[in-house]
């Protein structure tokens, strides 16, 4: 599937659910895919991208940003601590905001460099013990954790269960923004960000279906 196939898609799915076009982002899921077809969707003229390790990020956006100095780069993944000051450096927006810990020094690292990412929380909305996010009765309590220490917070992410109904989940992380004020939904992937669209994701994290298989390391 092209890159303009899944922007068509995603202009019909907003079309359909009454939303204004372009209120959808994609964010073109690049990790462990080769140079040669990030730079062929670059040259395509995308310019938001998504990596899930800081590491591989680095080794990578550098070059990319001097050549198309209006690429963005969001980090999806999880975030050790210790990388938290890198990330700061890399990514315009993290989507994997998920324990006090992390927040706590983010708040440093703004306050040190004056300046910082737009951030997500992640939220376990399958309560799935193997995935990382805050759980959802524990939502309200961390997103009020985060705003006293002055993080600006975009919005919300998660990752449905792969066995379970997503649209469940998107509502579910919808209603979890709406009682505390957030309108950014990270949320939708290349098997269900129709469905994502529809129930108001303002970001859709799309790779395989853009990039063609990922081939990983063995």
């Amino acid at each position: 599937m092209s890159l303009s196939e899944i922007t068509a898609r995603i202009a019909k799915a907003e079309a359909s659910a009454g939303r204004p076009a372009g209120s959808t982002k994609l964010i073109a899921v690049s990790k462990v895919q080769p140079d040669e077809r990030v730079e062929a969707v670059l040259q395509e003229g995308h310019r938001l991208f998504g990596e899930n390790r800081v590491q591989e990020a680095a080794g990578k956006w550098p070059a990319f940003v001097d050549t198309y100095p209006d690429a963005k780069v969001h980090l999806l993944g999880p975030l050790q601590t210790n990388k938290a000051r890198q990330a700061f450096e890399l990514f315009e927006a993290i989507h994997s905001l998920d324990r006090p810990k992390l927040a706590k020094a983010f708040a440093r690292l703004a306050q040190e460099l004056g300046h910082c990412p737009e951030m997500f929380v992640q939220v376990n909305t399958g309560e799935e013990p193997q995935k990382a996010g805050v759980l959802p009765a524990e939502a309200d309590n961390f997103i009020a954790e985060c705003r006293a220490l002055d993080l600006p917070l975009a919005g919300l992410m998660c990752i449905p269960p792969a066995d379970e109904e997503p649209s469940l989940h998107f509502a579910l992380l919808g209603k979890i923004a709406a009682r505390n004020g957030l309108s950014g939904l990270s949320m939708g992937m290349s098997g269900d960000f129709e469905s994502a669209v529809a129930l108001g994701a303002t970001h859709v994290r799309v790779g395989s279906a853009i990039f063609g298989s990922r081939a990983y390391e063995l």
